[in-house]
């Protein structure tokens, strides 16, 4: 029983060790910034670095153990998600998600839970959070106003 343990566990250290080399995506190199929104103060952009430019910009900041698979294809799938719904260095590209990002921040859905115990600066207090909701909301209305305006534009092409 030793023996199948012992033979067991240096299998699992060889698997380990190999899938090191197995990369995710496009793996760490991230694109270069390229426009971030007008922020409506130097506060929404700090706390927005705090508590959401790890996955919603191209500069995340990648602890250690993000460098280690299988965390990493993690982390880099969370990133790239992320950067799907919102990214804050790709101002001069369409974000599907601006008009929600305030109300995320408002109803607890971001940052994510499971981000928290990691990434402590990321934990917001409720006044903050309220800070981060209402610059954002200020921040990003010129990405807002569009997407809105787009969708009843094209209402309005529908019932003609």
């Amino acid at each position: 029983m030793k023996t199948f343990l012992r033979r067991a566990l240096y299998a699992l250290l060889a698997l380990f060790a190999l899938i090191q080399f197995v990369p995710y995506g496009r793996g760490e190199v991230d694109p270069p910034v390229t426009k971030e929104p007008s922020w409506d103060s130097p506060r929404t952009r700090e706390l927005a670095v705090r508590a959401c430019f790890d996955c919603h910009s191209r500069t995340p900041n990648r602890p250690w153990y993000s460098r280690v698979a299988p965390v990493s294809w993690l982390v880099q799938h969370d990133i790239e998600e992320g950067r799907e719904h919102l990214d804050f260095s790709a101002w001069d590209q369409p974000q599907r998600d601006a008009h929600e990002a305030g109300e995320t921040i408002e109803e607890g859905e971001m940052p994510p839970e499971l981000y928290l115990p990691l990434h402590p600066e990321a934990q917001l207090s409720a006044s903050e959070k309220d800070e981060l909701a209402r610059g954002l909301q200020a921040s990003l209305a010129d990405a807002i106003r569009p997407a809105r305006r787009g969708g009843g534009e094209r209402r309005e092409r529908d019932d003609d």
